[in-house]
């Protein structure tokens, strides 16, 4: 057992689980996968504990609830429901999940786009709301062929503002313009900045969601407009994107840094609910591009890592 390549990522056997007091077990039918697992599975990652080998990936889980531990409601008995297994423990037939930790899922929603929307959906709102999106305003969406990025295009939107979608690749940017994006820049293009000023009638977006990192995100921001927010959630490319706290001042831009996802936490049950009552009502779409069976975990890890996933990839289990 290692840290390594997606191919590290070996089916097996395990102990059947038993729900410990104030818990249940999940039947899985559904399990999200995120960038930052493939990162903890590779050992890079550095905003949580690497895990004790060997480990059980996968901190979502859709499914229904199959037993329960010592002082759980017998109402939680068989119901469809989200639940977060923390850092790992997902990428399995049945999986342990603390009662606090479960949403149940609305009739009218899949699970799978129930599990699509718990991480990228909650995250997403929250990006939106501490971005304070104003109507008639210009946003960039960095990355917005993908799970955060797509729902980012959808909520800019629904906000009123005019939505500038950036990704690698014609299928990503086919995408973006599906989802509502005025305008999609394939940023892999050279000058690709001076077709976000032209678009933005050369003021340059109001606000930015830097999902990406590295030159990307550097060159974001120098394209964002003056007395504009830059909002950072991610580094895809493998670097957060640093930005010089006295330039920031000079141009008026808010920087909101990476470190707001450390608040997100307490609200992401409420923004999880909000998002699926969107999508419930129609308003919104959580994009699935890819789907692997459990088997096939490794080269669920892989597409996401070679960037030629689209939306949210999950493991059906």
């Amino acid at each position: 057992m290692s840290f390594g390549d997606p191919e590290v990522l070996v089916a097996g056997e395990a102990p059947e689980p038993v729900a410990g007091p104030g818990q249940v077990v999940v039947e899985v039918s559904v399990a999200g996968i995120t960038f930052v697992e493939t990162q903890i599975r590779r050992g890079v990652d550095r905003w949580h504990a690497r895990p004790e080998l060997p480990y059980v990936p996968g901190g979502t889980v859709a499914g229904r609830v199959a037993s329960l531990g010592k002082d759980v409601d017998p109402a939680w008995s068989g119901r469809r429901v989200l639940a977060g297994t923390g850092e790992s423990g997902g990428f399995a037939e049945r999986a342990v999940a603390a009662v606090g930790d479960l949403i149940p899922v609305p009739e009218e929603l899949g699970l799978s786009e129930a599990v699509a929307l718990y991480t990228d959906g909650g995250t997403a709102l929250g990006l939106v709301e501490g971005a304070r999106i104003r109507p008639g305003e210009w946003v960039l969406v960095e990355a917005a062929g993908g799970g955060v990025g797509s729902l980012l295009v959808q909520l800019a939107r629904t906000a009123g503002a005019g939505v500038v979608a950036v990704a690698r690749g014609a299928r990503k940017l086919e995408l973006a313009r599906d989802l509502g994006a005025e305008v999609a820049i394939d940023y892999s293009d050279p000058g690709w900045t001076d077709r976000v000023r032209e678009a933005t009638g050369g003021a340059g977006p109001d606000v930015v969601f830097d999902g990406v990192g590295g030159e990307i995100g550097r060159a974001a921001f120098e394209v964002t407009a003056d007395g504009g927010r830059f909002s950072v959630h991610g580094a895809s490319s493998g670097q957060v994107t640093a930005i010089d706290p006295a330039r920031a001042r000079r141009r008026g831009v808010e920087v909101i840094g990476i470190e707001q996802l450390f608040g997100f936490g307490p609200r992401m049950e409420k923004w999880t609910r909000q998002v699926m009552s969107e999508a419930v009502a129609g308003r919104i779409r959580p994009v699935i591009g890819q789907t692997f069976p459990l088997e096939r975990a490794a080269d669920a890890h892989a597409a996401i890592e070679s960037r030629t996933a689209l939306g949210k990839t999950l493991l059906l289990i």
